[in-house]
């Protein structure tokens, strides 16, 4: 297993860690036998950091990972989990979700903790509270090794945020074609400058990046005809400077068994496989629906519709054709007052759009085309 170094706190952990939010399940539970399977096969691959979260699994995920790791050596493994600051008005509340989670995971202390899902207002939040301040305290009585924060914001807010303090890691979402967005290669080139060590969430991009159109796929088999299409995904963020961790949510046994190929075997890309990712990249770029690039500008629309979130959503589905994955998100990712639907045709969007482009038209092609994959 491709081990990495986090030379702030002295500690190796494996570059692939196990993300606990995508467990198979039965009967809308977490299918134990199972994902207890899943575990124990990833740990003897050399796995050693295990991350979930307060809400995973509507709660499932932080009891059942304690229990399955109730077997093994509680030094040999890494634990990271979330405090759910959306939940917090005091820092009572974060005390008592503190304290519930330890109970949950029927563990002494926490390895790995972060505030969960960074923004800056809400970051500011906890800092007024005093909740960063309690959990320090926690940290000097041991119950917390290390402390951070996983992030989804823009970079300005990703900059004050990481220069807030000093923080033992970060974690941050990243793949090939996610470089611009959010933290991004800025982000993780800013935490290199700092020596903050990077932990990296949505590698294959939801499992995006592991299914692709058949022409991008022969970019890769051209030079590697017997990996997987995600194993480039992984390689790509494992070869950046400053990553220590890359998360996988695997959910069968034929997702860990190839990724343990992969980081058992890691090797960073060469200079030709890096051009073959860009080539992918680009390929897939160009099948978006619109040059809607997210900028906002069109917001708010006077009649409530999310117009950047139903063109990504649809945009996804021209550049991944990935149907299940889009009529998830269609019925459950954006709320149906925010739908293209409730377009009134004002046109005021237009007006303001940078990139010109017929915001109108396109909502009302949009809202037929994911209607229909609903049907």
């Amino acid at each position: 297993m491709e081990m990495r170094t986090f030379e702030n706190i002295d500690i190796q952990t494996s570059l692939l860690g196990y993300g606990c939010m995508r467990f198979p399940t039965k009967e809308g539970k977490i299918d134990y036998p199972e994902a207890e399977k899943l575990i124990d096969t990833a740990i003897r691959g050399g796995v050693n950091y295990i991350d979930t979260a307060y809400p995973y699994h509507n709660g499932e995920s932080e009891p059942v990972v304690g229990k399955i790791l109730k077997k093994y050596d509680r030094s040999s493994f890494f634990i990271a989990t979330k405090l759910p600051c959306w939940s917090i008005e005091s820092v009572e509340d974060a005390k008592k979700l503190f304290e519930e989670q330890l109970n949950r995971l029927d563990m002494d202390y926490v390895d790995f903790y972060l505030l969960h899902s960074m923004n800056l207002s809400l970051f500011q939040k906890m800092a007024d509270l005093g909740v960063l301040d309690y959990l320090d305290q926690e940290k000097k009585a041991g119950r917390i090794r290390f402390f951070g924060f996983s992030f989804h914001d823009s970079f300005s807010s990703f900059e004050k945020i990481i220069n807030y303090r000093k923080w033992d890691f970060c974690q941050i979402q990243l793949n090939y074609m996610d470089t611009e967005i959010q933290a991004g290669l800025k982000g993780l080139k800013l935490a290199e400058e700092l020596h903050v060590p990077v932990i990296i969430m949505e590698p294959v991009k939801g499992g995006r990046l592991a299914n692709l159109p058949e022409e991008a796929v022969l970019e890769f088999h051209k030079l590697l005809p017997d990996q997987s299409v995600s194993s480039w995904a992984m390689r790509y963020v494992g070869s950046l400077p400053g990553v220590k961790v890359i998360l996988s949510g695997m959910s069968n046994g034929e997702q860990v068994k190839d990724n343990l190929c992969t980081f058992n075997n890691f090797k960073k890309l060469n200079n030709e496989e890096l051009k073959a990712v860009e080539k992918v990249a680009e390929i897939l770029k160009n099948k978006t629906k619109n040059g809607c690039t997210s900028c906002g500008y069109c917001k708010p629309c006077p009649f409530g519709v999310d117009i950047p979130h139903n063109f990504s959503i649809w945009s996804e589905l021209g550049i991944y054709q990935n149907k299940e994955i889009t009529k998830t998100e269609w019925k459950h990712w954006i709320a149906d007052k925010e739908k293209a639907k409730n377009c009134m045709d004002c046109g005021k969007c237009e007006s303001l759009c940078p990139q010109k482009i017929s915001i109108r038209a396109d909502l009302k092609k949009l809202q037929k085309e994911l209607d229909e994959i609903c049907i």
